[in-house]
């Protein structure tokens, strides 16, 4: 039976949506779906929406917790109709969560809690949004994974990372905010337009009737966009992504000047939240 659409779905208010944590999963192409789904279940989403074009075949694991729905996950910027429909439709103050198909999201202590602890604690600290650092993985070897992707010796760059103010509509840098560049996105810069360089991204967050997102992975209420509050440090997380090593395989302006991802940098991940806070990439926060 071919699934609903998104829009379909939505309007029908069903129970699934109606208590978070939610996850919103864009299956952008065949590469580690049912990983990436696994992944989300396992962090404690108490419910994953899996858009994707054409019908999937869901793990057997997510039975009642994976809504599989029709949705153009291949037209440019799909995720803002997507994200945007699902926040107009969820209640006030719903935790929200989006990413790509190949993207797993870590966050502290992450082995041994799940992700609704973290965002009770969140939301005692009055954050209604959290800042996720996208972690570029890739494949070593790119004769063996053509397609970049390499789930059993993924690497990441352990080096490289900068931030940048952030310039607002009248030239000032806005306050608590910071444009965050590494990994292959800074390395293989020039096959990037430069709208997508950044590596910051808002992939929790609460929802609102006002809230929109944008196609820069941006919202249009600024205090969703900072990275912590005016008082002290707040929680981050990482989403470890081979999206950007797939695009890079695929595009024809890049596709045949590459051949390799490795460098000195390049380290070999350990699919452990404590890794990626050992190097800095996300952090605990008041959150122990």
């Amino acid at each position: 039976m071919t699934p609903p659409g998104l829009e379909q779905f939505l309007h029908g208010q069903p129970e699934a949506i109606r208590k978070g944590p939610l996850a919103i999963l864009l299956i952008e192409d065949e590469a580690a779906v049912t990983e990436t789904l696994q992944h989300h279940l396992k962090a404690g989403f108490r419910h994953i929406l899996a858009l994707s074009p054409e019908p999937l075949t869901l793990p057997d694991d997510g039975a009642g917790r994976i809504s599989n729905l029709i949705w153009n996950t291949r037209c440019p910027a799909a995720h803002v109709d997507a994200v945007n429909a699902v926040i107009a439709a969820v209640p006030e103050g719903t935790w929200l969560y989006y990413c790509f198909n190949a993207e797993f999201l870590f966050f502290p202590f992450s082995e041994s809690r799940h992700v609704g602890e973290m965002l009770a604690f969140h939301t005692e600290e009055r954050r209604a949004a959290m800042l996720t650092y996208v972690i570029d993985l890739y494949a070593p070897d790119l004769r063996r994974s053509p397609d970049a992707v390499d789930l059993s010796e993924a690497m990441f760059d352990r080096t490289g990372y900068y931030a940048l103010g952030r310039p607002g509509p009248e030239g000032a840098n806005l306050e608590r905010q910071l444009n965050f560049h590494g990994g292959l996105r800074w390395r293989f810069e020039e096959y990037l337009p430069a709208d997508r360089r950044r590596i910051d991204r808002i992939a929790l967050f609460r929802a609102r009737k006002d809230l929109r997102i944008t196609a820069d992975h941006r919202f249009n209420i600024e205090e969703y966009n900072t990275y912590s509050c005016p008082w002290h440090h707040n929680l981050t997380a990482a989403i470890v992504s081979f999206r950007v090593a797939k695009a890079l395989v695929t595009n024809p302006g890049s596709r045949d000047e590459i051949g390799a991802f490795t460098w000195r940098g390049s380290h070999r991940f350990e699919w452990n939240a404590q890794q990626l806070m050992e190097l800095g990439l996300m952090e605990p926060g008041q959150w122990f």
